[in-house]
C-alpha cells in the first residue's frame, strides 16, 4: 500500500496551452480547413464549422461582448449542448468570466444563480425565452443562441487586437461553476483557464487524441467532465465535435456521425451493452443464443467460431458507427465486465476519477497504464496521497497541482476547509496499492460506522448489488434497529422486465420481494457479517436523482 504517489514519467511529448485563446489560435493555424463542429440544422441539413470559421466567430463574438460593455463581467450560459453553447462559453470566459448553468434546474434557481454571481448577461437556448427572460433582473443583457450565431457571423476582416490584449492571470476566476452534488448544498467552484488547460495538458500527455477523431457530445456541457474532456481538449487536437439529439437518439446519432470517441458515464455504457447483447441474441444461430443469455458479451463472443465471431463483432461495431475506438468513462464506479465486453469489440475503455474542483481529472487509466478494476494512476503534473488512513489502509484522498480550483465563490470558510497548504481535500475515501493504482471506496460523509467502530462503505455494497441485472436502482444507508443499534439499510428498485424474463411471467409483489431478498442474501454471503444489509425496502418507483442522473443522498431517498 502506498499513501503518496507522483505521476508516471512515461508520457507523450505535446504542447501546453495556458488559455482558451491559445487553443483557438493554435488549431486555426494547424487545421484551418478541418471541421471543428458538424451541426444538424432544422430540416436535417448539416452545417460544417471549420477551425478557420471557429477562429473568426470567436474573435467576432468576443468583440461583440466587449462592445456591449461585458469585459471583466460575468456572463451566464444555459442551454442544450450545441455549437452556440460552446462558442458562448469560450467567448464569455475570454472577455470576463463564464457561468455555465444546468438547463434542468428550476427557473427560480437559474434566477438565484444569475443574481448570486452578479451576471451582467446571459446566453441561452431559444426555448428558454418564454419561461426565463421575465424572471431575470432587467439589467441582465440577454442573447439567445440565435443571436449568438448571427452576431458571430464573420466579417470580411477579423479584428484581433483588442481580444489579444486580454490577459489571463492564473489566480483570476474565468469559469464559475455552481455544483450541488448529491447532498443538496450548492457551492460555486472558481476555476481559471489555466486550471482547466493544465488538466487538458495532463490528459493529452497520456491519452492520444487525433485530428481525425470524431466525438459525439452526450453529457451536459455545463459540467467540467464533458466541457474539459469532450470540448476544450478535443478543440486543442483538431478533432470534429458533433452533438447528440437526445438520449432517445443516441443509436441514430452513432450511426449518423460515426464517432471514434465517446465521453460517457458507466450507466450509459451499461445501456449500450444491454442493447448489444439483446440484438446479438436475436441475430445469432439458435445453438449460440444461450451463450449471450447467460454469459457476458466478451465470454459469449469467445464461444463463437472465429468466422462467426468476426461477423458478429463487425455488425455490432457498425451499430456504434463503425469507427468507435475509445470510451472515456467517469463520474461513477465502472463494472469491469463492461470494460471486458467493449475490449472484446476492439474498443478501449479508460476509466478516470475527478471532481469539479480539480477541473476535473485527478487520476485515470491511460494509453500507458491500464487496470480494469482501478480508477487509474495520478495524472501527470499532479500529486496524490491519503491522509487519516485506517486499519484497512483506506484514507481520504488529497491532491495538488495546477488544476486545483482557486476556491469556493464568496465562501472563504468552505475554501479553508478543503484547501490546506496547497492540497485539496476531496472528501473521497480510497486505497492506493504499491504500484500507485487508486481504488475509490466512497465519500467520507456516506460512511456507516457500526457500534463496534467498523466502517461500511455504502458505495461498495451498491456496486455489488448493481452487478445483478434484476436490480435497476439501489441506495444503501445507515439505520437504527429497535434497540437503537446501527444497521445497514438498503432500498432497491427491481427491474420488473428482467425478473419477468427469468420467471416466464409478470411477477407479482411477493415474487419481486423474493427476487430482491435473494439478491441481498447472496451479496451478504460474500461480505463480512458486520456489513450485512439487514433492513430491506423494495421500491415501486425510481429514487430521486440530480440533473446528472446521480441518486440523491438526502430527502426521501434516505428516510
Amino acid at each position: 500500500m502506498a499513501d503518496y504517489v507522483r505521476a508516471s514519467d512515461k508520457t507523450y511529448n505535446t504542447a501546453r496551452f495556458n488559455n482558451y485563446r491559445e487553443i483557438i489560435n493554435s488549431s486555426y493555424e494547424k487545421f484551418p480547413q478541418r471541421t471543428a463542429f458538424q451541426i444538424k440544422a432544422p430540416g436535417g441539413k448539416y452545417v460544417y464549422i471549420t477551425y478557420k470559421e471557429l477562429w473568426e466567430r470567436y474573435y467576432k463574438l468576443c468583440n461583440v461582448f466587449i462592445e456591449m460593455g461585458l469585459r471583466g463581467k460575468r456572463i451566464a450560459v444555459i442551454g442544450k449542448n450545441s455549437f452556440e453553447w460552446s462558442l458562448s462559453y469560450l467567448c464569455a470566459s475570454t472577455v470576463g468570466c463564464v457561468v455555465p448553468l444546468d438547463k434542468e434546474i428550476h427557473t427560480d434557481d437559474i434566477k438565484n444563480f444569475v443574481e448570486a454571481a452578479d451576471c451582467q448577461a446571459i446566453c441561452y437556448g431559444d426555448y428558454f425565452a418564454r419561461t426565463l427572460l421575465a424572471e431575470l433582473p432587467s439589467n441582465v443583457r440577454q442573447l439567445s443562441f440565435t443571436d449568438v450565431f448571427n452576431a458571430s457571423t464573420p466579417d470580411s476582416q477579423t479584428f484581433t487586437e483588442t481580444v489579444d490584449s486580454i490577459e489571463f492571470p492564473k489566480d483570476q476566476t474565468q469559469v464559475l461553476i455552481f455544483t450541488s452534488g448529491t447532498t443538496g448544498s450548492a457551492k460555486g467552484v472558481c476555476l481559471s483557464q489555466y486550471n482547466i488547460c493544465s488538466n487538458i495538458y495532463s490528459t493529452v500527455q497520456v491519452v492520444k487524441i487525433h485530428p481525425t477523431d470524431v466525438t459525439l457530445s452526450i453529457l451536459p456541457l455545463h459540467h467540467t467532465y464533458e466541457c474539459t474532456l469532450n470540448l476544450l481538449l478535443l478543440l486543442s487536437r483538431g478533432t470534429k465535435i458533433t452533438y447528440c439529439g437526445g438520449l432517445t437518439k443516441i443509436q441514430k446519432n452513432l450511426e449518423e456521425y460515426h464517432p471514434s470517441i465517446l465521453v460517457v458515464v458507466p450507466a450509459l455504457l451499461s445501456v449500450l451493452d444491454k442493447r448489444i447483447r439483446k440484438a446479438v441474441t436475436k441475430s445469432v444461430p439458435s445453438r449460440y443464443k444461450e451463450y449471450f443469455e447467460t454469459l457476458s458479451l466478451a465470454q459469449a463472443l469467445n464461444k463463437l467460431p472465429f468466422f462467426l465471431r468476426t461477423i458478429v463483432k463487425n455488425r455490432v461495431r457498425a451499430t456504434l458507427g463503425g469507427k468507435m475506438r475509445l470510451f472515456i468513462v467517469g463520474a461513477a464506479e465502472l463494472d469491469t465486465t463492461l470494460v471486458e465486453d467493449f475490449e472484446a469489440l476492439g474498443i478501449e475503455t479508460l476509466q478516470g476519477y475527478g471532481l469539479t474542483e480539480c477541473a476535473p481529472l485527478v487520476a485515470g487509466n491511460s494509453d500507458f497504464n491500464q487496470k480494469m478494476d482501478s480508477t487509474g494512476k495520478v495524472m501527470p503534473g499532479n500529486e496524490m496521497k491519503l491522509i487519516n488512513v485506517n486499519d484497512e489502509e483506506v484514507g481520504e484522498i488529497i491532491t495538488r497541482g495546477d488544476n486545483i480550483m482557486l476556491g469556493y465563490f464568496n465562501d472563504p470558510d468552505a475554501t479553508a476547509k478543503v484547501l490546506v497548504d496547497g492540497w485539496f481535500h476531496t472528501g473521497d475515501l480510497g486505497y492506493i496499492d504499491d504500484q500507485g493504482w487508486l481504488y475509490i471506496k466512497g465519500r467520507i460523509k456516506n460512511v456507516i460506522v457500526t457500534n463496534n467502530g467498523k466502517n461500511i462503505y455504502p458505495e461498495e455494497l451498491e456496486h455489488r448489488l448493481m452487478d445483478y441485472p434484476e436490480v435497476k436502482e439501489c441506495i444503501v444507508t445507515g439505520a437504527r434497529d429497535k434497540d437503537g443499534k446501527q444497521v445497514v439499510k438498503v432500498k432497491i428498485l427491481p427491474d420488473k422486465d428482467v425478473v419477468a424474463e427469468a420467471l416466464g411471467h409478470q411477477p407479482d409483489k411477493d415474487e419481486l420481494e423474493k427476487a430482491v431478498k435473494d439478491i441481498v442474501g447472496a451479496v451478504n454471503d460474500e461480505m463480512p457479517g458486520y456489513k450485512a444489509m439487514k433492513v430491506i425496502q423494495v421500491l415501486d418507483k425510481e429514487l430521486e436523482k440530480t440533473t446528472t442522473a446521480k441518486i440523491m443522498r438526502y430527502g426521501s431517498n434516505i428516510e
